[in-house]
């Protein structure tokens, strides 16, 4: 499983940031940061609200585009040990200079100069989705879309909205996300994760979005799950996440299973795994354990991602034929 070349596109950089990186960096600047792990040293929360607290006092400490160049390499050659061969990273300039964007250009360029380097020693090819966070409101959500478009291109190459679903609607940010697609940028929408189905209606219809971020919730809706597989609307599905955040208490009772025997165009990633204790060798082993899942359907996610990843014609090219390799 870690051999098998892997594509994920629901990766939340910060997020994925070990729980030793954050320590050391918080030791470093003398910030004290012990209320957010356990005593084995894992980030601690204790549901959905509290992960995004955590989440948030986390990133305190990343402050300089240094620290995000110095992350950016820890999460892909992490990503590239578990044979992920091409990674999308939502990408928040909330956190890189609180959406200012002259700060967001010199965050990026750090980030992009450590995927470069990556690239050259792993073979791992990073994009970024610029994420506007849904808690924040949606006149931030604006700056965040300008960061966007100023920045759109061969490395920044979709827009997405994250954060707390119980928090206004999908429609509060249309103008962030019009904008986004005037600049030609892919654009996926986190829904149907805590919001129901209801939640991934209203993102394709006011979002007009191509993927969805989770999603798995479309499943307590047949018709929305036919809409979803005539459509090709794809679904960037990460199972250990929503266990870990108590959506479904086993594997067994998740519904990608379903929602692939449906017809609906899926993915699998990790969110945010060193918080959900995951790989992307975990969730496939997962998979094939639970559900069966042997080659052709792992070929087919794969084949999925490559369709639906926001990313040139020269990229995917080049990634189709590394996956074609014997």
């Amino acid at each position: 499983m870690r051999d098998m070349p892997k594509l994920e596109l629901h990766l939340h950089l910060e997020g994925a940031a070990p729980p030793a990186f954050i320590r050391a960096m918080a030791q470093r600047k003398t910030v004290d940061l012990s209320r957010i792990f356990d005593e084995r040293g894992a980030y601690a929360y204790r549901d959905f609200p509290d992960f995004l607290r955590v989440y948030e006092a986390a990133c305190t400490v990343l402050t300089s585009p240094q620290d995000f160049h110095d992350l950016t390499l820890a999460v892909l050659e992490q990503s590239a040990e578990e044979g992920v061969i091409y990674t999308e990273a939502f990408l928040s300039p909330d956190f890189c200079g609180g959406g200012d964007l002259a700060a967001w250009r010199d965050y990026l360029a750090a980030i992009e100069a450590a995927a470069s380097q990556a690239e050259a020693q792993s073979a791992i090819i990073m994009r970024g989705c610029v994420t506007c966070i849904r808690h924040f409101g949606p006149e931030q959500a604006r700056k965040i879309a300008r960061c966007a478009q100023e920045t759109a291109g061969r490395f920044i190459t979709g827009f997405g909205l994250a954060g707390d679903e119980s928090m206004l609607q999908p429609k509060d940010f249309a103008y962030a996300f019009d904008a986004a697609r005037e600049a030609g940028l892919g654009l996926t929408a986190h829904a149907g994760e805590w919001g129901g189905p209801g939640s991934v209606r209203d993102a394709l219809r006011d979002l007009r979005v191509t993927r969805i971020g989770h999603g798995v919730r479309a499943i307590e809706d047949p018709a929305l799950v036919d809409h979803l597989a005539e459509t090709g609307v794809v679904l960037e599905v990460c199972p250990g996440s929503n266990i870990a955040l108590g959506l479904y208490h086993t594997l067994a009772q998740h519904p990608i299973d379903r929602l692939r025997r449906a017809g609906v165009k899926l993915t699998v990633a990790t969110d945010d795994p060193p918080f959900f204790h995951t790989t992307m060798t975990r969730e496939y082993q997962a998979l094939a354990d639970q559900f069966g899942w042997e080659a052709p359907e792992f070929d087919a996610i794969t084949q999925t991602a490559l369709d639906a990843a926001f990313c040139d014609p020269e990229t995917r090219s080049a990634l189709a034929k590394r996956l074609e390799a014997p």
